[in-house]
């Protein structure tokens, strides 16, 4: 049976799928930038991408809360191992881009190395939500 909530979760599901696909573009957009010595363009790419990514990250903490409370036991352990495994790594980005976002933090080699690190661990988070954590979202759906 269709209800309006589970087309809200659809929708949200749509939603971070497209906001996946900016933060990947805008990831790749630091890097060229930076890349290419041009560190004003990656300074700004860098703060859209601080901007995107801490919005995204609450309100998934958000819906991912509230939809544990009504999920099946499977979808459940999915939500809870999703949250734990990627709990360090989230803040560890949030500081990240928190700190070189700012106007005054250059961005030098360690930055770089750092960024990719990051990227990295994004991609495989990224492929772990669309790929495992909505599929079987939407299957409960």
């Amino acid at each position: 049976m269709f209800t309006i909530f589970e087309s809200k979760k659809k929708k949200r599901i749509v939603k971070w799928k497209k906001e996946h696909n900016q933060i990947v573009d805008l990831a790749t957009k630091v890097i060229a930038a930076y890349s290419k010595n041009n560190f004003d363009k990656a300074k700004s790419a860098l703060k859209k991408l601080n901007d995107l990514a801490v919005d995204h990250v609450m309100d998934e903490d958000l819906e991912f809360y509230h939809w544990k409370k009504d999920a099946n036991k499977k979808m459940h352990k999915y939500i809870d191992e999703f949250t734990h495994d990627f709990k360090n790594t989230k803040m560890e980005l949030m500081t990240f881009l928190s700190k070189y976002s700012k106007e005054k933090e250059v961005l030098d080699e360690t930055f770089f190395k750092s960024f990719n690190a990051l990227v990295e661990v994004l991609t495989r988070r990224i492929e772990y939500e669309e790929k495992i954590l909505y599929k079987e979202m939407e299957e409960e759906m």
